[in-house]
């Protein structure tokens, strides 16, 4: 029997397996399941159980909400989880042994983070708390229909952020603890600046946050670590520079503290590195100084739904296990303390997920590559072996076609490699022709993957054979890589794109090349702009959050004040230089049909700026349409309200339509 094509409305069948946790004795695990629900159209997520001896997995919590980040306590006898049952993300405490969840937290703005006290009676928090009140304290509560718009005071510029909206600047993320027993909340920390909750010490007396220690100002964009004395009250700053540090993780005898981070060297260009601090001597290492890629994932894809996944896992024996980004893969990577460093898992995938054995024997890992969608494996760390546990998807895999991709490179004149994935379309037959699509990531520091994206899957089961390459600026290619495109937007990264593409012509007669797509989002949506301002190849494109104009960017994006100062080397003094980088200015050359897609509520790239792009074109008597999502925000392709991701798919293959 045949298998069938993807379709779009495949997402609803999907299962997403994140966030695998090893309980302390290594016998079994829990990790997060996430569906999409199509009556109420959102997403679902439960805690599953599993026997890592017996392979039995079972669900320990149900209902229409969303759990995650679930957490042994030390002595294996609960585990604690945020849900969303309650409205707001609160702390529920589960017995092992079975029994009913219960609600440790009822703060007014829920709870973003936790970790369990080594004594097993107590929990540390991290939540947002107003200016002089405690996590306890709430606002009066009004009726829904008495309730009155108020107005909205800033004096500082950030003061809106993707996915919130209007940010509240009197409130900040504190600190504090839960006793299980007598229910008391204490706070721990307090001031006019965030901290963020890292990492407990085992025997309890040390607590690790990250923090600015700084009033909330414009432009600091750094998170320092510091360690806390819980018996004296002792404060030890552990890094204090600018950059961004955290994933902290204490060694199982205290002795040591590993943390990940990156100095701004390049900005936000800039790789993570993994950093083991010497409680007693107080200094400190890096350990993957050798190694010319970030540590951590930074993977653009569209199922994998609220992947955890930690920056640091130690086991008893003092060796370190991390992901690292290299390549097209996230593989999890193997550290000691003197200096061997070195990949833990294979290439071609993506380890979306990981947990270590505390005797370092095995590894929990949540695995995707672009025919997988992604399942739970144990990993036998001596061996390599490995044993899948679950297999959610397995039921779709053997129904649906789907499509692997072939590896794609090629030189560049100023010598770079540029790497990406071709995919056939579906039904392809040899001495055929075929319309191609080029798909853009965001970022532009991210990077593709040898993961599963459903929409890659979507356009070739449409037909259409898909180019999607990783152009200078993505990650997992080295520190010069990543940072080639800062001051050059349109420059070396678009020669990349098109020199993959060109490639890709010249050695696969299949491709139509009078039937040539592109689209992309953000970073990719600018991109998508440029390319149909400055080649006219191209007989369709679909852009989407895109920029086209870094001059009023620069004031209506929750980032564009610092970003543009970033990327472009220019602000608000050099509008020749930011109006050199925008598509807009060359929007007379644009003869490609274009369709422009945006999300109402897009504070990282507003809908201004799809706003001007279409009246323009259409000022010009171009061919455009423009198709704006309401309640959604940047995120719509990978978190959004599944009927608009739906809508969202379906405008992109109709468009194609015209290759």
């Amino acid at each position: 029997m045949s298998k069938k094509a993807v379709e779009i409305e495949d997402l609803l069948a999907l299962v997403s397996v994140t966030d695998p946790k090893v309980s302390p004795d290594g016998k079994r695990a829990v990790f997060v399941q996430t569906k999409m629900d199509e009556e109420d159209n959102t997403y679902h997520s439960h805690v599953h159980h599993i026997s890592l001896e017996t392979g039995e997995s079972i669900p320990w919590t149900y209902g229409k909400n969303r759990n995650s980040q679930p957490a042994w306590s030390a002595d294996g006898r609960h585990i604690a989880f945020l849900s969303d049952r309650s409205d707001k993300n609160q702390v529920y405490v589960l017995p092992a042994g079975g029994g009913e969840a219960r609600a440790v937290t009822d703060f007014e703005k829920g709870v973003s983070s936790f970790r369990w006290s080594p004594c097993n009676k107590k929990i540390w928090v991290n939540a947002l708390v107003q200016d002089g009140k405690t996590f306890t304290d709430r606002e009066p509560e009004q009726e829904e229909d008495k309730k009155k718009p108020e107005p909205y005071r800033t004096t500082v510029m950030k003061y809106k952020m993707d996915g919130n909206g209007l940010v509240k600047q009197d409130y900040h993320r504190q600190i504090g603890s839960v006793d299980l027993e007598t229910g008391t909340v204490e706070q721990l920390t307090e001031g006019a600046y965030h901290f963020g909750l890292e990492a407990v010490s085992h025997d309890g007396t040390k607590l690790v946050y990250g923090s600015a220690k700084e009033e909330i100002q414009d432009f600091i964009f750094r998170q320092s670590l510091y360690m806390r004395d819980l018996e004296t009250g002792e404060e030890t700053a552990i890094i204090e520079q600018d950059g961004y540090y955290g994933s902290a993780a204490f060694s199982f005898d205290d002795a040591r503290l590993a943390f990940v981070g990156h100095s701004r060297a390049y900005e936000n260009a800039t790789q993570a590195e993994l950093y083991v601090y010497d409680v007693a001597n107080q200094t400190t290492q890096c350990l993957t100084e050798g190694i010319d890629a970030p540590i951590g994932d930074y993977v653009v894809a569209d199922h994998q739904q609220g992947a955890q996944a930690p920056g640091v896992v130690w086991t008893q024996d003092d060796h370190l296990y991390f992901q690292v980004s290299t390549d097209g893969d996230v593989r999890l990577y193997f550290a000691s303390l003197d200096g061997a460093v070195y990949p833990a898992s294979p290439e071609d995938e993506h380890v979306y997920g990981y947990d270590i054995a505390r005797d370092g024997s095995f590894a929990l890992a949540a695995i995707s590559d672009p025919v997988s969608p992604g399942e739970l494996y144990k990993l036998a760390i001596s061996t390599g072996e490995r044993e899948a546990l679950t297999f959610c998807n397995s039921h779709y895999l053997e129904q649906t076609e789907l499509i692997a991709p072939e590896i794609v490179s090629h030189t560049t004149e100023d010598g770079f490699e540029v790497h990406g994935w071709l995919m056939k379309p579906r039904g392809f037959e040899p001495g055929g022709k075929y319309p191609l699509v080029v798909n853009i990531h965001g970022g532009p520091h991210a990077m593709y993957a040898n993961t599963f994206v459903h929409e890659m899957q979507v356009l070739a089961a449409n037909g259409y054979g898909v180019l999607y390459v990783n152009p200078r600026g993505s990650h997992g290619y080295g520190q010069r890589f990543v940072d080639a495109v800062r001051g050059d937007y349109g420059g070396g990264d678009y020669r990349d794109i098109m020199g993959a593409l060109d490639n890709v012509l010249a050695e696969n007669d299949w491709v139509d090349t009078e039937r040539l797509g592109v689209t992309g989002g953000s970073y990719g949506g600018f991109m998508t702009n440029w390319i149909v301002s400055h080649d006219q190849r191209f007989k369709a494109a679909v852009t989407q959050r895109s920029i086209c104009n870094w001059i009023s960017f620069f004031g209506v994006s929750d980032i564009g004040y610092y970003f543009s100062e970033w990327q472009h080397g220019a602000a608000m003094d050099n509008v020749d230089k930011l109006w050199e980088h925008s598509p807009l200015k060359y929007a007379k050359d644009i003869h490609t049909p274009l369709l422009i897609l945006h999300s109402e509520n897009d504070h990282r790239c507003p809908i201004e700026q799809a706003e001007q792009l279409f009246i323009i074109l259409k000022s010009m008597h171009k061919e455009t349409e423009f198709v704006r999502f309401p309640e959604a925000d940047h995120n719509l392709s990978r978190t959004g309200k599944p009927n608009l991701r739906f809508a969202r798919l379906q405008e992109i293959v109709g468009w194609m339509k015209r290759l």
